[in-house]
């Protein structure tokens, strides 16, 4: 029997698919890494035609120079997060005080005839012993028990290890945007300046073929993320819930998380209209709360009915259960930012796979070398 010698396409297709496994076991055994990697390509991609304005203004006869241009984009970035940061200040500066001024005995006083008919009932099919005032007991000593186990040292260990790696994080994002941005498209030439000449051509349509889905996708999701806000604010302003605007940004934000995201939005805008409404019956408490879950249903409806499909449909073109388990790939990986990244990770293995693919049946140099 002869031996099985393998063509020159089909060992191009097996170090394809080797480096595509390298590629995957380096990006979960180095995940930060290639997450800081990943959310600078895109922050570079979004701040490039941005850049590219400022670098084009002449001042004094001559350009003004890249790295300035890329400073003032980042300037821009941090003011307009400032300014959204107002938006949120009030609201904070609202809970605190009303953190400060909490009586737990006023609480209670408030829960205990409730409780007190939630005890009747239980005591009514024997769910709890026959002893009055024993849920508003358990609950006192379960409070009074939180309050105890409490660990300010931990608490404050770990919100300065949360705040430490935030900033590590972002300085790191910074730094290597900043370079992709200063060498505009340098690391892209390089990438091709490896590639051999027979597959050049190819290379580059992959390249250009990503480049414009990537760019279609997160365009489309500054039109959701603008949508998204417009619809929520614009409902819970006619709705008279106070700090709409708030929290229709926050809930904005919180879509570009798959699945978990619409329920934060949805739980912030509860707890926001809750907190800071005026009740004088319960019924303007259950109303205001239809009225708040009546804004954010309308917004999902909207957004999974027309938004969504457009956005998954025109850029990534995968089916639903494709999206599904790379998004849980994703949060497997690198959590909640994982889910976020996922969808553009894979578009560009997906794109460039087939792309691959689709030359080795259209390519003239795959059948040249075929036939020798």
């Amino acid at each position: 029997m002869p031996p099985f010698i393998f063509t020159s396409m089909q060992r191009f297709f097996i170090y394809l698919i080797l480096s595509f496994i390298t590629f995957l076991v380096f990006g979960w055994y180095f995940s930060a890494i290639s997450l800081y990697l990943v959310t600078s390509l895109i922050f570079a991609a979004l701040l490039r035609p941005l850049t590219n304005r400022i670098n084009e203004v002449h001042v004094l006869g001559q350009h003004v120079p890249r790295g300035i241009a890329i400073l003032a984009s980042y300037a821009a970035v941090v003011s307009f997060v400032f300014l959204l940061g107002l938006l949120f200040f009030p609201l904070i500066n609202r809970q605190v005080i009303l953190l400060s001024d909490l009586d737990l005995e006023s609480i209670y006083l408030q829960l205990e005839v409730p409780l007190e008919k939630l005890e009747r009932f239980l005591m009514k099919y024997q769910l709890i012993e026959n002893k009055r005032g024993i849920l508003l007991e358990e609950l006192r000593l379960s409070v009074q028990e939180a309050l105890q186990k409490f660990d300010i040292g931990g608490f404050i260990t770990g919100a300065i290890s949360v705040t430490s790696s935030i900033f590590i994080g972002t300085m790191a994002v910074a730094f290597i945007t900043f370079f992709l941005l200063l060498e505009n498209g340098l690391l892209r030439r390089n990438l091709l300046n490896l590639i051999p000449n027979a597959y050049f051509e190819l290379s580059v349509a992959t390249f250009t073929k990503v480049e414009k889905l990537l760019s279609n996708y997160l365009f489309g999701l500054l039109l959701q993320v603008l949508a998204i806000f417009l619809l929520a604010a614009s409902g819970l302003s006619l709705a008279g819930v106070e700090y709409a605007l708030t929290i229709a940004l926050f809930a904005a934000i919180a879509n570009l998380i798959p699945y978990a995201g619409p329920i934060l939005g949805t739980v912030f805008g509860m707890v926001v209209g809750v907190s800071t409404g005026d009740f004088s019956t319960d019924s303007d408490y259950s109303f205001l709360l239809f009225k708040i879950l009546s804004v954010f249903a309308v917004v999902q409806i909207t957004d999974n009915v027309l938004l969504q499909p457009l956005i998954f449909s025109k850029s990534v073109k995968a089916h639903p259960l494709e999206i599904f388990v790379i998004i849980f790939a994703g949060a497997k990986i690198a959590g909640i930012l994982g889910m976020i990244f996922a969808i553009p990770v894979y578009t560009i293995f997906r794109v460039s796979i087939l792309e691959f693919y689709s030359g080795y049946k259209a390519y003239k140099i795959f059948k040249i070398k075929a036939t020798n």
